[in-house]
């Protein structure tokens, strides 16, 4: 390895603001049973806690106090075993015991714990000793074999995860109703909280690219209500589910030990901003970014976008999981109901974001004293899948949106479905009303979901990524709230809608 090469991964590292990856000196990519046991040792860890995403999206915990060498060298090696029907409802409780065995790359600190304590992420394996088929964790690495195998290309994906911090009223600087996009502080009383949390969660490997407050601002009863949005970096597709899931984790603690709520609830009230889980995706291939091509987006990312709008109808089963999302997915707001896309436009249901494609250097004009020359920067470019919320199944989402891209890419009218639902125009205006008629739209409901993912599921199974038994499971969860008719009723009556609201406020 050259000295270049050694300088840039020991600045990396150095500048990096997980404990672990400063001390063992290499990427958590690179951690090693090892690694982690000197960490452990070196430090002064005292307890080891496995965690590991339950039926419900959230992370659940098994302690271990250490008291030895081997015990410890056991635990990291050799997993342990939990009750797998009290963790997913499809596990029977007469063969219910599965394996967690944990995954080195995953390990942090634990930044709430009294006792020194180090966390890591865990997979889970039936009794063979085989992975479990129907863990969502498993299914997410399998949709993206499976794309890397029928295509070449691999996935990295970011979330902007969107929340509600929730404190009592102060009355000095009262920002305006609904005017909290960008605030800074005093008028936006949670900026410390949300940076604190931002620490955490880089300390915690969770890959940042920034935080901001977010146009939902409000006060009923007493109570404010402040809309914060955490947007991350792509990273490979594992990882981006496993830093959102400890984000969301991070972001409940925090919010406890300050003495605060916090929801990521896609609705809490009529006439309220609603919270999205907007997510951004990019194939790659080599190392490079292949959705520009030519200063353009390419036909590549043409095709994964015909993907995600071909199968939009079936992935709101699992990114949009309780019957408030589809309080939020409704008509003339900023959040989708027509299976459209466009460039830069927030109505649509995936939008190509700005990629600095221009050729003016704003650097340069910003700073006249800089004599830096125009960088390229096509590996920004992301394309951004909309509809989901805070409700999501994270890793069955990111999975479902894995198979939608490779279902785009192996579409014969690819590019011609892409052509015919792309919009370059405010679609609401009525001058494009005749626009407006030819797109198809979103399910308005969890039971219109559910039927959407049963009619799509053989994409899904196509490939053994989806067992048909979850299909059936999560078809059958939604269709047990029995609300087809259930939005223009709660849009008439506030008691009703709140009580709804209090159900799903700590959902996801």
């Amino acid at each position: 390895m050259n000295v270049l090469k050694v300088r840039t991964m020991n600045s990396k590292t150095k500048l990096n603001p997980n404990p672990l990856v400063q001390y063992i000196g290499k990427p958590a990519v690179q951690f090693t049973k090892a690694d982690i046991m000197k960490y452990i040792i070196d430090n002064g860890i005292e307890l080891v806690n496995f965690r590991y995403v339950g039926g419900d999206g959230r992370l659940k915990t098994l302690n271990f106090v250490i008291n030895s060498l081997e015990q410890l060298d056991s635990i990291l090696t050799d997993g342990e075993r939990v009750d797998g029907s009290s963790l997913f409802k499809h596990i029977e409780a007469g063969s219910s015991d599965l394996y967690v065995v944990p995954r080195y790359r995953t390990a942090f600190v634990n930044p709430f714990s009294e006792v020194p304590a180090l966390d890591i992420l865990c997979s889970f394996f039936d009794k063979e000793g085989n992975p479990l088929e129907s863990a969502p964790e498993y299914i997410l690495h399998k949709a993206h074999n499976t794309l890397k195998e029928k295509t070449g290309y691999t996935f990295e994906v970011m979330g902007e995860l969107e929340f509600y911090v929730i404190s009592e009223a102060d009355p000095l600087f009262q920002p305006a109703d609904q005017k909290g996009y960008h605030s800074a502080a005093p008028f936006n009383k949670t900026e410390d909280f949300r940076t604190a949390a931002m620490k955490a969660i880089a300390q915690c490997g969770g890959s940042i690219k920034y935080g901001h407050s977010e146009v939902g601002n409000f006060t009923r009863d007493g109570i404010v209500y402040e809309q914060n949005e955490i947007e991350f970096s792509p990273v490979n597709l594992e990882d981006a589910a496993d830093q959102l899931v400890i984000a969301k984790w991070i972001l409940r603690n925090l919010a406890y030990a300050y003495g605060l709520n916090i929801t990521f609830a896609p609705k809490i009230g009529t006439g309220k901003a609603g919270s999205g889980l907007h997510i951004h995706t990019r194939l790659m291939k080599d190392g490079k970014n292949v959705m520009i091509e030519n200063g353009k987006l390419s036909p590549v990312a043409k095709k994964a976008i015909a993907g995600y709008l071909s199968l939009a109808p079936s992935l709101t089963a699992f990114g949009n999981t309780n019957p408030m999302s589809y309080m939020r997915l409704v008509p003339h707001q900023e959040a989708p109901t027509n299976i459209c896309w466009g460039d830069r436009n927030r109505s649509v249901l995936v939008r190509v974001p700005l990629g600095w494609q221009g050729k003016i250097n704003m650097n340069r004009l910003a700073n006249p004293l800089e004599d830096t020359e125009p960088q390229k920067y096509t590996d920004k470019q992301t394309v951004e899948f909309r509809c989901p919320d805070g409700s999501a199944e994270l890793y069955t989402l990111l999975a479902g949106l894995t198979i939608a891209a490779l279902y785009g890419l192996e579409m014969d009218n690819a590019l011609e479905y892409a052509e015919k639902t792309y919009v370059d125009v405010n679609i609401f205006d009525h001058k494009h009303k005749e626009k407006l008629a030819t797109l198809d739209h979103l399910p308005a409901s969890c039971a219109e979901s559910a039927e959407q993912l049963l009619k799509q599921a053989g994409i899904y199974t196509r490939y053994g990524v989806f067992p048909q038994g979850m299909i059936d499971s999560i078809a059958s969860e939604l269709q047990a709230y029995d609300d087809k008719n259930l939005r223009p009723v709660l849009e008439k009556d506030d008691t009703r809608m709140m009580e709804y609201v209090q159900r799903f406020f700590h959902c996801g």
